[in-house]
């Protein structure tokens, strides 16, 4: 059975930082890309970011500039690096894995979503 599982978010005052983790199990993903949604509250879920088995990364432009994906050493990892958070920035953030770079793809797998909450 695929899972993914995100790191717990968290509270974060606007303009600080916080990174996000996710580790997939149940298969590889070594030759897939990954990548992160979220959805704020009343808002439908959209693309943060996505990052390719040979780290070619498309982001939001909501978010270019001030967030980063990366993939981690060990396989079916990924990053999101939060820089310079908003409180636009508040929303459950999701791991997905199995699409691709390609605007508005399907994705395969999903993990459950972890609260990342921005203060004034």
């Amino acid at each position: 059975q695929v899972q993914l599982v995100e790191s717990a978010g968290g509270l974060v005052q606007a303009g600080g930082s916080l990174r996000l983790s996710c580790a997939a199990s149940g298969r590889t993903f070594s030759r897939e890309t990954m990548g992160w949604f979220r959805q704020a509250p009343g808002k439908e879920r959209e693309f943060v970011a996505a990052i390719s088995w040979n780290g070619i990364t498309s982001y939001a432009d909501s978010v270019k500039g001030r967030f980063t994906i990366s993939r981690g050493i060990a396989e079916n990892t990924v990053y999101l690096q939060m820089n310079s958070l908003k409180l636009e920035d508040t929303a459950v953030y999701f791991c997905v894995a199995g699409g691709s770079l390609v605007p508005r793809a399907e994705w395969g797998y999903w993990g459950q979503g972890t609260q990342v909450t921005v203060s004034s």
